[in-house]
């Protein structure tokens, strides 16, 4: 690894369909503001569903990427903040208590991360690992809804924390595939928070939010509020879902309905229907508008719904003032965003990527929005805290290191 690159930050997006690389570099008199170097991708055979079901062609695929990302920013990359994705991801919360036993009771770093162990000495499968820890708020003597605990005074010391585990065998495959690809991991992270990262403002951030991250295979989720992961959940839903949908509603091939789904799939309302053509080939297909829409609009409101559950269990449905911010390929799905305000019944938009230079025309639609957190996270992320109970995640200390940046914008 040469010289530069100890100043360069790279995040990895090993997604269902495709794999994404971005670069970048601190721009000279803008500390702490990036700007885009290098960007790659390349389509991706061997995942479903966010999980590796074939190492090397995942290797392959992140290779191209990676090869993509140097050829343009000059660069040799040799690790990258990667993403952990798929329906086996699981979040609870969780709590921990201990004493403060110091003579003169004043909270110490030491006691912050006494109590944040604590709240991970729960009960796993054997083949399931924490992968990452949000603390959500503590309390002291019974004063909650503290943010920061060290130097105040106090006997009993709690949090309340959100965990997000894996299952192991997933984890393994995904560092088997960067293996192959000649990649060291700098950090792991969920894609959801990433995407928050690159997308959301102080305001949305302590407000409280949904990131509504709708990928090829899945669609991840991460609430904000008071400048706090709220709640983590994978949905196993995605734009994958919708082509298999219109495959089977409009009677055609696969490689086709994907091309209605991208050209002509569309959540506006309009004034007139009329057939619609797709030409794959030297073949010309005509479709019912309307069946397409139909098909489209019942796949979208099932996905939404799914949502609003994860969205009641944690008494927010309806009640998140800074609304949804949509990210992701299919978030460009026409009409979506107005759909979704219909649906949910909060304010929606779509993502935009905030606070980044360079090469940023390249990267700014929301299929990008994880890719570009990632990269950030590489910045603002310092060599993890692995926890006691996970073997193989670097899991993040994020009251020590992240959310006091997150909290920021």
């Amino acid at each position: 690894m040469n010289e530069t690159q100890n100043q360069c930050y790279v995040g990895l997006d090993i997604g269902t369909s495709k794999v994404r690389c971005v670069l970048g570099m601190i721009e000279p008199g803008t500390p702490g503001h990036l700007s885009i170097i290098g960007h790659g991708s390349a389509r991706n055979s061997g995942m479903r569903k966010g999980t590796v079901v074939h190492i090397d062609d995942v290797a392959e695929a992140t290779i191209q990427a990676i090869t993509e990302a140097e050829r343009i920013s000059g660069q040799q990359i040799r690790r990258a903040t990667v993403n952990i994705n798929g329906s086996h991801m699981l979040g609870f919360n969780s709590k921990g208590v201990i004493a403060i036993s110091a003579a003169n009771r004043e909270i110490t770093e030491e006691d912050r991360v006494r109590v944040e162990e604590a709240a991970t000495v729960v009960s796993l499968p054997a083949n399931r690992e924490i992968i990452q820890f949000f603390a959500k708020g503590y309390s002291l003597d019974g004063q909650t809804n503290i943010k920061d605990p060290v130097g105040m005074h106090g006997i009993r010391l709690e949090v309340d924390a959100h965990i997000v585990t894996a299952a192991s065998p997933n984890l393994r495959n995904l560092a088997q595939a960067l293996e192959k690809a000649e990649i060291a991991p700098s950090n792991y992270t969920v894609s959801s928070l990433a995407s928050a990262e690159a997308v959301l403002s102080r305001q949305q951030k302590e407000a409280g939010t949904l990131v509504m991250d709708i990928g090829a295979g899945t669609t991840n989720l991460i609430v904000v509020e008071d400048g706090e992961i709220q709640h983590v959940a994978v949905i196993p839903v995605g734009g994958i879902n919708l082509t298999n949908d219109l495959a089977i509603g409009l009677k055609t091939d696969l490689d086709i309905a994907e091309k209605v789904k991208l050209k002509h799939a569309t959540l506006e309302e309009k004034d007139d229907s009329a057939n619609v053509d797709v030409k794959v080939g030297k073949q010309v297909y005509s479709f019912d508008a309307d069946d397409i829409a139909m098909i489209t609009e019942a796949r979208i409101e099932e996905l939404l719904e799914l949502v609003d559950k994860e969205l009641m269990k944690i008494k927010r449905s309806r009640k998140l003032p800074g609304g949804v911010v949509l990210t992701g390929g299919s978030a460009s799905l026409p009409g979506l965003a107005e759909f979704t305000r219909e649906k949910l019944q909060l304010s929606a938009r779509v993502g935009k990527v905030q606070n980044i230079g360079g090469l940023v025309d390249t990267v700014e639609g929301p299929a990008y929005a994880t890719v570009v957190g990632l990269m950030m996270l590489d910045m603002l992320l310092l060599p993890s805290t692995v926890l006691p109970q996970s073997g193989f995640a670097q899991t993040f200390n994020l009251a020590d290191k992240l959310l006091k940046r997150f909290k920021k914008g």
